[in-house]
């Protein structure tokens, strides 16, 4: 449904009056900068070369990581699950999930071990809320993977609330590893093209570094002071 912008054209001739300006209204041109040196940063980096600097950018940002390819998926996550005490679990609705082959583990497996998986359902608001601040662990999945700073990138909609990655006390981030960028100029620029091929941008997108910590009092390093407190990241090497 399209909004409606209501008074525009006078609010934005107001601003351009208090700004002592006639108004802007052509198109700008992009500048063509003769340096750019953000560009050149890990410019020529494989995949492989990228997921090794993932691996050594965990170690810093406290994050485990795990490799594995789809069929043994299950298997991994279950582990990363049971290391992290088991449920509740609240999760996306995301149809990769079950292409991954996870539907028998989500349905079956672990209600039979007594873990309560909870998928976020859009329609029912509060319940969403009060599922994922009860929850052990949030499941999500990388759009857009930082090698560089460790950094996962998340876009809302309606079938994937944002709160599903920062009230649970953990999270599992599940990271195709075609989603590896080197930083966050091939990011933004990842994002853009999106935007042109869609039209639409995403609601909300949340860049998460590894589990909440804070340095602020006497610079002492200190993790997981506000939720998740502990982060695991998965790669799914053949994706």
């Amino acid at each position: 449904m399209k909004g409606i912008i209501r008074n525009r054209e006078g609010f934005l001739n107001q601003i351009a009056k208090q700004l002592g300006r006639p108004r802007i209204s052509a198109s700008i041109t992009r500048p063509s900068w003769a340096h750019q040196p953000q560009l050149e940063a890990l410019k020529n980096t494989t995949a492989d070369e990228l997921l090794e600097k993932l691996q050594d950018q965990c170690k810093k940002i406290h994050t485990d990581i795990y490799m594995t390819d789809v069929c043994n998926l299950p298997a991994i996550l279950d582990k990363a699950v049971t290391d992290y005490g088991g449920g509740p679990i609240v999760t996306w609705k995301d149809e990769r999930f079950r292409n991954w082959g996870l539907s028998t583990l989500f349905t079956q497996q672990w209600p039979q071990k007594g873990i309560d998986v909870f998928e976020w359902d859009y329609t029912k608001q509060e319940k969403n809320i009060g599922n994922a601040e009860k929850a052990n662990i949030g499941m999500t999945i990388s759009e857009i993977t930082l090698a560089e700073s460790g950094t996962v990138v998340m876009f809302s909609e309606k079938n994937k609330g944002r709160t599903v990655s920062f009230l649970p006390t953990s999270s599992i981030v599940l990271i195709p590893k075609s989603t590896l960028v080197p930083r966050m100029t091939q990011a933004a620029i990842k994002m853009r093209e999106i935007y042109l091929k869609t039209g639409k941008v995403a609601s909300c997108i949340n860049f998460i570094t590894g589990p909440s910590n804070s340095a602020d009092i006497e610079l002492n390093l200190v993790v997981g002071v506000h939720g998740p407190v502990k982060v695991s990241y998965i790669v799914i090497v053949d994706q």
